[in-house]
C-alpha cells in the first residue's frame, strides 16, 4: 500500500455483541498476568474498576512477582496495553484468551482528556504552539502541515478544544530591547499506529498515509460536528 501511495482511515475498534435468549451479551476475555509485587495494586485497580473486570485469582509466580487472573470485557481491554505497561513500567507480561460470552457489563469509561483540534490548514508555527502548551501536550512538532479537524494534541481538561497552531506574533516597528521571550516548546508525543487506534474515541479517525500516521475528527467541519454531537 505504501509502494502505491494508497491513504487510509481507521475507526476505533468495536466489539460484537450477540443477542442469547432475548439479553445482551458481550465477549469475556480470561486475562494472565504476571507483575512485580510493587505494580499489582495499580493492575488490579485498572481492570477491575473503570474496566468491570473480575478477579478470579492472585498467587505468588516466583521471586517478587505475582500472578493475575482476571475474566474482564473484550470492550475493556481496548487500549489497555499501553496504560498496562506504563503502570509495571514496561516489566509486565499480559496474555488474554476468549472465555465465554456474559450478559452486557453497562457502559466502560473511555479515554477522560479531551484533545486539541487544528482550526486552521497550513504549517504549524513555534510562537503559536509555545502560547497553547499550557492547553495540553502536543501531538505535533514545529513546522508540520496541519489542516482543519486534525487532531494535534490532548487537551488538560475533559473537552475538546480548537486552537489555531499556525498563529505567528504580531510584528510592530517599535522594538524594546528585551521584550522578545526565547520560544521553549516540550518535546512533542509520537504516537505509533498501535497506539492512535487505541487512543482515538468514536467520533475520531487515524489517517494512515505512506508518510504519516495522525489522527483526526471523523467530520472535520466544526458546525458538523455540532450537528452530530447534537444528533447523537
Amino acid at each position: 500500500m505504501r509502494r502505491e501511495g494508497f491513504e487510509l482511515s481507521i475507526s476505533r475498534p468495536r466489539v460484537i455483541f450477540r443477542d442469547i435468549d432475548g439479553v445482551k451479551h458481550e465477549p469475556i476475555e480470561e486475562v494472565t498476568i504476571d507483575v512485580d509485587d510493587e505494580f499489582t495494586g495499580a493492575v488490579i485497580e485498572k481492570i477491575t474498576g473503570p474496566r468491570r473486570g473480575d478477579l478470579i485469582e492472585m498467587k505468588p509466580a516466583g521471586v517478587g512477582k505475582t500472578r493475575i487472573i482476571a475474566h474482564v470485557p473484550s470492550r475493556g481491554l481496548i487500549g489497555y496495553h499501553g496504560q498496562f505497561m506504563t503502570d509495571t513500567r514496561g516489566t509486565g507480561v499480559l496474555n488474554r484468551v476468549f472465555h465465554a460470552w456474559a450478559p452486557h457489563k453497562g457502559p466502560i469509561e473511555g479515554r477522560r482528556a479531551g484533545v486539541l483540534i487544528s482550526m486552521e490548514t497550513g504549517i504549524s508555527v513555534a510562537y503559536a504552539m509555545w502560547k497553547l502548551e499550557d492547553r495540553g501536550h502536543f501531538f505535533i512538532g514545529v513546522q508540520e502541515p496541519v489542516y482543519t479537524g486534525m487532531i494535534i494534541g490532548e487537551h488538560n481538561r475533559d473537552n475538546d478544544l480548537e486552537v489555531n497552531p499556525l498563529k505567528g506574533k504580531q510584528l510592530t516597528n517599535v522594538r524594546a530591547s528585551g521584550t522578545d521571550e526565547a520560544v521553549r516548546l516540550t518535546t512533542p508525543v509520537k504516537l505509533s499506529l498501535e497506539q492512535s487506534i487505541a487512543y482515538i474515541d468514536d467520533d475520531e479517525l487515524v489517517e494512515v498515509t505512506p508518510k504519516t500516521v495522525r489522527m483526526r475528527k471523523r467530520f472535520l467541519d466544526p458546525n458538523e460536528r455540532k450537528r452530530q454531537s447534537r444528533a447523537g
